[in-house]
């Protein structure tokens, strides 16, 4: 089988399962183990020997941390230091100590028991980032405090590595100088620093004058490629030295353009990362010892989950963000696949055992979505034991109330406070409503379709009612109640899109703002006159489509239904406002 053919498999396995796992609700990185599985020997055997793509998948992590440390300039770095020797020194001692003395108690060494304890204490960087970005919560309170970890992690393997040949072979204690190492990695990143504003700084100036794209690529991948050798040639770990390789060029003004060019390469390897890693899994283990792998896996997971629980909470973390924090880092890590190796090839571990230990991080890769959606779901149970139904509002007659304060409703309410137009707002999400009351609004927290919330906010009693909510059937749904029940409150409302007004005007709201509709018309006005229209000829453009457009809405609605009717429709209005604009000659540039 040739280099094509393995490529060919690995791409067909990679789309299907992803897809299927997409499809399915599923994390993307469960796809990627889950192709791994089915083509690996384990599977359907079309790729007998998972080394085969391990070393070109592991440069996927380096890139990774690499795009990691493009991401964090030295002063968001600095400011993260409480967190990454706080809570990451604490986490990966605590749950060290705690696996280790679970080794022990298994019948592990005590040499053995540690190296192994520690290495299922660190948790998958590439994992948990991935499934983290794919939820949009990198940013997120419990985002933030996992990549400290991670990244404490990620700098505690180097003196792992050291260790492990030096506890196999029972060397004498001078190689292991904690000060030489020091003045090592002192040494390599005063050179990087150097390297990065007198070297990498101008060639990627030299390489963009030439305006050639794979020229840049290129130089690019070469940086993360040379500064991974250099760290491998002085025995550091090339992961920290992509991430410092990031953290130098992130102030650059390259900083995005670098960041553009080898994401694709970063993200198409991580995949074949944890197809490898799906296909070193022994499955065999599982099935002939399946209790013990799978007590294994909860035990390793229970205890994770535990011990980030009760350090989060010791240092003064919400409830729900260290619940989030705990699940997403309960599994085992990338680096325990090199310790465990590390170990089986000095001899200080067995193969059996490090096949055992290998199958029980993988399986606790792929159980973490479904423990963080678990997760997820408690917090959600969660909801209403921790808060009432709704905050306990003032009992004040307000002329407005504003159903849904984010954006949208945000802005309404700061015109009005400027007015000193006294206004009523409530919120679903409690920590917007807790945001919004530190910047000084004054927002409770409630469903506003439950009619209680709505009385006791007393809607009977305000003029106008602001629907402001994002979510189009829980707007429907408030908009519904608050006209039968308040029949005499005049509703202005938001809509994301025309299905959304359609149902809106099906219950007799007349005033009906669609979002971004005039932020869009707007921009096309300035895209006008860029291109030689006027300011009146780009005005007058837009006012003649607008009103078009709205009296089409109008129009369609009795057929909001017929998508042939709404096609047709829409193709006439089309044709009637470029008929209008031929015979409008003022809306041409160059004639008045």
């Amino acid at each position: 089988m040739n280099d094509l053919t393995y490529v060919a498999i690995y791409l067909i396995a990679a789309i299907l399962c992803v897809a299927l796992m997409k499809r399915l609700g599923f994390a993307a990185v469960l796809g990627y183990l889950a192709a791994g599985i089915v083509i690996g020997p384990w599977g359907l055997r079309l790729i007998d020997n998972a080394e085969h793509a391990a070393h070109l998948a592991e440069f996927g992590i380096v890139l990774l941390l690499f795009v990691i440390g493009l991401e964090l300039q030295p002063n968001r770095l600095w400011a993260l230091r409480r967190p990454i020797f706080g809570l990451g020194s604490a986490q990966l001692l605590v749950t060290g100590i705690l696996l280790t003395g679970g080794g022990l108690a298994l019948g592990l060494t005590p040499v053995l028991a540690t190296v192994t304890g520690f290495g299922l204490a660190m948790s998958s960087t590439a994992f948990v980032l991935q499934l983290l970005a794919e939820k949009k919560e990198l940013g997120a309170s419990h985002g933030r405090s996992g990549f400290a970890i991670l990244l404490l992690q990620d700098i505690a393997v180097i003196p792992m590595l050291a260790v492990v040949p030096l506890l196999a072979s029972g060397a004498a204690m001078d190689q292991l100088n904690p000060v030489v190492g020091l003045l090592r990695i002192i040494l390599v990143c005063g050179f990087l620093i150097l390297v990065s504003r007198y070297i990498l700084r101008p060639l990627f100036h030299i390489v963009a004058k030439t305006e050639v794209p794979e020229l840049f690529t290129a130089t690019a991948l070469f940086v993360v490629i040379g500064t991974a050798l250099l760290m491998q040639m002085v025995g550091i770990s090339v992961t920290l030295g992509a991430f410092l390789a990031g953290v130098l060029l992130a102030d650059s003004e390259f900083r995005h353009e670098i960041e553009a060019r080898v994401a694709p390469f970063e993200g198409l390897l991580l995949g074949l990362f944890f197809i490898s890693v799906g296909m070193s899994a022994n499955l065999g283990l599982l099935v002939r010892e399946p209790l013990t792998v799978m007590g294994l896996v909860l035990g390793l997971i229970i205890t994770k989950f535990v011990a980030m629980y009760g350090l989060g909470r010791a240092f003064g973390g919400q409830h729900t963000q260290i619940l989030k924090l705990a699940a997403v880092l309960s599994q085992g890590g990338e680096f325990a696949f090199i310790l465990f190796g590390l170990a089986r090839h000095q001899g200080l571990m067995t193969a059996v055992l490090a096949d055992i230990l290998i199958l029980v991080v993988t399986i606790s890769m792929a159980a973490t979505p479904f423990v963080y959606t678990l997760v997820g779901k408690i917090i959600e149970a969660q909801r209403p034991v921790e808060a009432p139904a709704y905050d306990r509002v003032e009992e004040t007659d307000h002329r407005v109330v504003i159903a849904g304060f984010g954006r949208f409703g945000q802005v309404i309410a700061r015109i009005l406070r400027a007015l000193q137009i006294p206004f009523t707002a409530l919120e679903i999400n409690p920590d917007q409503v807790a945001m919004v009351r530190r910047f000084g609004s004054r927002a409770y927290y409630g469903d506003a379709s439950n009619l209680e919330l709505l009385h006791a906010a007393r809607v009977d009693k305000a003029q106008v009612f602001i629907l402001a909510i994002d979510d189009p059937e829980a707007s429907m749904r408030t908009a519904e109640l608050v006209c039968k029940h308040f029949p005499n409150v005049k509703i202005f409302a938001r809509a994301r899109n025309r299905q959304h007004v359609y149902g809106l005007m099906g219950l007799g709201v007349s005033v009906i703002e669609r979002e971004l509709y005039h932020s869009s018309l707007r921009m096309t006005g300035h895209l006008l006159t860029t291109l030689g229209f006027s300011p009146r000829q780009a005005k007058r453009a837009i006012l003649s489509f607008r009103n078009l457009d709205e009296a089409a809405l109008r129009n369609t609605y009795e057929a909001r239904q017929d998508e042939a009717a709404l096609i047709q429709t829409n193709k006439q209005v089309t044709a009637e406002l470029q008929s209008l604009f031929e015979n409008d000659k003022r809306l041409h540039p160059g004639k008045r």
